[in-house]
């Protein structure tokens, strides 16, 4: 079961066990403390629907008004323009045959494109 603490505007992020498994292995690979990095969730415009996922890593302390989230251990930087879409939002991580990659279990997202990059609210 996934753990996740809410920021003080009520906006919650949730990483699965996965997923964290994952950041984890990527943090350990860049020689990046796990306790100053953080993962930096954002929404960017484009895509064929409106609205692209964004994951960076970030070393610097998170900007004041940035929501400052916990997950499965792993400290998450959200700007307020990407917490009203993101709100909720749980990610994952798939890997088949076909691929590998983080996902996104979005309820604020009323669309997305075909093959899964962007969407709409």
């Amino acid at each position: 079961m996934s753990e996740t603490t809410t920021a003080e505007s009520g906006v919650t992020l949730t990483l699965t066990e996965e997923a964290a498994v994952q950041v984890r292995q990527f943090f350990a690979a860049e020689n990046l403390d796990e306790n100053s990095a953080a993962l930096r969730v954002s929404v960017m415009p484009g895509g064929c629907s409106g609205f692209e996922y964004t994951l960076e890593v970030d070393e610097d302390d998170p900007a004041e008004d940035d929501y400052v989230l916990h997950s499965e251990g792993i400290r998450l930087f959200m700007d307020p323009f990407s917490g009203q879409y993101l709100s909720g939002v749980t990610i994952g991580y798939h890997s088949s045959f076909q691929g590998q990659g983080f996902t996104f279990e979005n309820p604020n997202a009323t669309g997305s494109c075909g093959c899964g990059t962007s969407f709409s609210v």
